[in-house]
């Protein structure tokens, strides 16, 4: 069986819109495939581990979504410097996440069986899909998909050795891993009974809290369930998850309507444009920006309609106005906390810590492509910014920074390590190393990585401190509707 890059002389390519998985790509069925086979990686103790330590898909679950998307796109793209490339990145941001979890167990994230796990689990979620939405694969069509798949691990690790040659073998390897090494840990916990049921407003929707929140509440257990029922029988037992009665019937179905979209006319399922459009704010430069604010406003009314149809009760009235005395400084307050929760605590888990730092380095990394020596300088100047943080506010010498510790002192936040930030940030989009950034760069930069369309300043240039200025008002807090607030606040 062929495991190159190029396949046979009568064969589709292995990688490219010609692959099997090219095929599924534009697939809806692939969304349900993508949520399952991520169930069975969290499931994996070290995969468990690092989500939970590390990962901002509870807080930031569409960015993480886009992100993915992209990655893959890449991995799997017909031009090998692409994928040489992605993969680069990939390897770089993986080095960077090891530890130890609750148990004291170590994981790694560039560990090879690992890593060949979560290839197995996309490989056996697409098999799957298929056969739950009555157009099982045949075996020639299987054996196929499984040689992209492992040549998608052979671009990741040089080899695909971790996972078995042959296809029979496969199936063997999978069923040992569920039934001997998979449990049911946090990770897998907050994705199925936590993720779906608090899962934030994309922007499209972010204007009709009332609206999403009601669909949420109807679609969200809807998913979990769909997903548990989907789940391996083993891994399902081993780890106690419930099956409520009519699920089965209930996946089913939504897998058989998914694949009925096969019969639409090619092209009207562009995966890659939903996910922008559902990723793009009000006042984008895009074009589609003015549908999604049409939209909005649209949404907007319908949900103040289901507002007046069921008002809500109690808790969610706003606060009352705070005394003359004590005004500015509680909305000073409320503001810092505000900026806490929206911008610094990316993993959501309520605290500041490196790893929180660490995933801001990963979306500025990912956002303007830096390569190498960039990353690692941006990477650099965060752990250092952390440092500093932690000597100025970890008050309580707990290891992290609590919301109130913030609030307390906002001012400490903009030290040296924070002015280094936005120097690497700068020097990368000093394309020309002029020591300024002109109009074509600063449109370039926050348009890529922020999707904002800014007007330059006098002069047609931005100089460096101008630019450093801007940055650190807005990561300490102080400045609110930055161009900035995009990358590192949106859901």
């Amino acid at each position: 069986m062929t495991t190159g890059t190029t396949g046979t002389t009568d064969e589709a390519p292995l990688f490219g819109p010609e692959s099997q998985f090219g095929a599924f790509f534009d697939d809806p069925r692939w969304a349900l495939a993508v949520i399952r086979a991520t169930v069975l990686e969290a499931a994996h103790p070290q995969i468990g581990a690092a989500l939970a330590d590390n990962s901002t898909f509870v807080a930031h679950p569409w960015r993480r979504l886009r992100n993915t998307f992209l990655s893959m796109r890449r991995m799997f793209d017909a031009d090998p410097a692409v994928r040489a490339r992605e993969a680069a990145r990939l390897n770089r941001l993986h080095a960077r996440l090891s530890g130890y979890d609750s148990r004291g167990r170590a994981y790694d994230a560039m560990d090879r069986a690992t890593r060949a796990w979560v290839v197995a689990t996309l490989f056996e979620s697409a098999v799957t899909m298929c056969r739950l939405s009555g157009q099982p694969l045949d075996q020639d069509t299987m054996e196929r998909l499984y040689a992209e798949y492992r040549a998608f691990l052979a671009a990741l690790d040089g080899d695909a050795g971790e996972l078995p040659e042959e296809l029979n073998d496969f199936w063997r390897y999978f069923d040992r891993v569920v039934e001997d090494e998979l449990e049911n840990n946090e990770a897998v916990r907050v994705i199925l009974y936590r993720l779906f049921d608090h899962l934030p407003a994309p922007a499209l929707l972010d204007g009709a809290p009332t609206l999403w929140a009601a669909g949420r509440a109807v679609v969200g257990p809807l998913i979990g369930s769909i997903t548990v029922a989907s789940l391996p029988e083993a891994y399902r037992r081993r780890a106690g998850l419930p099956e409520m009665p009519g699920t089965t019937a209930l996946m089913q179905g939504v897998y058989l309507s998914a694949g009925l979209t096969r019969f639409l006319p090619e092209g009207w399922i562009d995966p890659g444009a939903i996910i922008e459009t559902l990723s793009l704010a009000p006042d984008s430069d895009d074009p589609r920006a003015r549908t999604v604010t049409a939209l909005r406003a649209g949404m907007q009314r319908a949900s103040a309609l289901l507002r007046l149809l069921t008002p809500w009760s109690g808790g969610s009235n706003p606060e009352p106005a705070a005394s003359a005395a004590t005004g500015a400084t509680g909305a000073s307050r409320r503001s810092a906390e505000e900026f806490f929760r929206q911008v610094l605590d990316q993993t959501g888990d309520g605290h500041l810590d490196w790893p929180d730092l660490a995933a801001m380095a990963r979306e500025l990394s990912t956002r303007l492509d830096l390569d190498e020596p960039d990353e690692t300088r941006l990477y650099d100047a965060f752990a250092a910014w952390w440092r500093e943080l932690q000597a100025a506010l970890d008050t309580d010498g707990d290891g992290r920074v609590s919301a109130d510790e913030y609030a307390a002192a906002v001012p400490s936040l903009a030290g040296p390590a924070l002015i280094r930030v936005a120097e690497v940030l700068f020097d990368a989009t000093d394309k020309d190393r002029s020591g300024t950034i002109d109009a074509d760069e600063h449109r370039a930069l926050f348009r890529t990585a922020f999707h904002r369309d800014l007007t330059a300043t006098t002069g047609g240039t931005y100089d460096r401190s101008a630019f450093v200025g801007d940055f650190l008002a807005f990561m300490s807090g102080r400045r609110g509707n930055s161009p900035y607030d995009p990358l590192l606040a949106d859901a």
